[in-house]
């Protein structure tokens, strides 16, 4: 539902995507992973509309889409959580939830007075936190005093409330404990159980592993390989990621870790 073909983005003499595809399908959970340098930030930013590639299409349930802000992207339904999850800490979850896209009072008083319809907004964010199961009595309650798990929650919850297409998701459980990184990890399911397919960049490999559907494996501003979790070992990502082995791994291989002969270019991939 969701491609790039051929991206290409220079910063100067360093290439940052040299000709790299991406697919995502409908409802599955897609991890990105890839060493510092891979083409994995300019990746996301061309997808989310921070970035404008040099060359190559993006492509929308099939249709060309050009990206020229973010804006754009989340106007065509593409919301993204930002490693620094973009929260605004005094402010409490609805009012972080609806940042950006308040909610008027009707009549002469949202129109001319600009006035906000806050228990509109506190109970549609309740709806939406529920809806995720993230266990937060009040939506009264500022984003400062929550934890990590919960503060990801509400960024997570606002993604989900808006997007129609994609959620993305720049390194959720980077700086969480293990019970704050499974909460994410259940959260990230919560959302494609609602039909929405995520894709998700991170390095926590055993993360990555128990959440994805398929992963991607960037290296060299290219996208090298496409493996499912269950049909290949961890270290085998690694090797590929890290250039210790060659990228045409065989997407469905019922040999788990299972090498396929051939050219190791990029995007010589098995369909499986």
């Amino acid at each position: 539902m969701f491609q790039a073909r051929a991206l290409v983005k220079r910063y100067g003499h360093v290439t940052a995507l040299d000709g790299c595809d991406f697919d995502l399908l409908p409802g599955e959970i897609l991890a990105v992973i890839g060493d510092n340098g891979a083409g994995k930030s300019s990746l996301i930013k061309a997808l989310s509309g921070a970035l404008t590639p040099d060359s190559g299409e993006l492509l929308l349930d099939g249709k060309q889409v050009r990206f020229h802000g973010p804006a754009d992207a989340r106007r065509a339904g593409i919301e993204t959580v930002y490693q620094d999850l973009a929260v605004a800490p005094a402010l409490d979850i609805a009012s972080n939830l609806f940042l950006g896209r308040e909610m008027r009072r009707g009549g002469v008083l949202g129109s001319v007075f600009r006035m906000l319809d806050r228990d509109r907004m506190q109970r549609e964010a309740a709806g939406h936190m529920a809806a995720l199961k993230i266990g937060i009595r009040s939506m009264k309650q500022t984003v400062e005093t929550l934890s990590g798990g919960q503060r990801q929650g509400v960024a997570v919850a606002r993604s989900a409330a808006f997007a129609r297409h994609v959620v993305i998701m720049d390194e959720p459980t980077a700086a969480l404990g293990v019970k704050e990184t499974g909460m994410v990890l259940d959260l990230i399911r919560q959302v494609r159980e609602r039909g929405l397919p995520v894709v998700l960049i991170s390095h926590d490999m055993p993360a990555v592993f128990d959440v994805a559907d398929r992963v991607h494996v960037q290296r060299l501003g290219r996208r090298v390989a496409v493996v499912r979790p269950g049909d290949i070992e961890m270290s085998d990502a690694v090797a590929i990621m890290t250039g210790a082995a060659p990228g045409n791994l065989a997407v469905g291989n019922p040999a788990p870790g299972n090498l396929v002969p051939g050219n190791p270019a990029a995007g010589n991939l098995a369909a499986g």
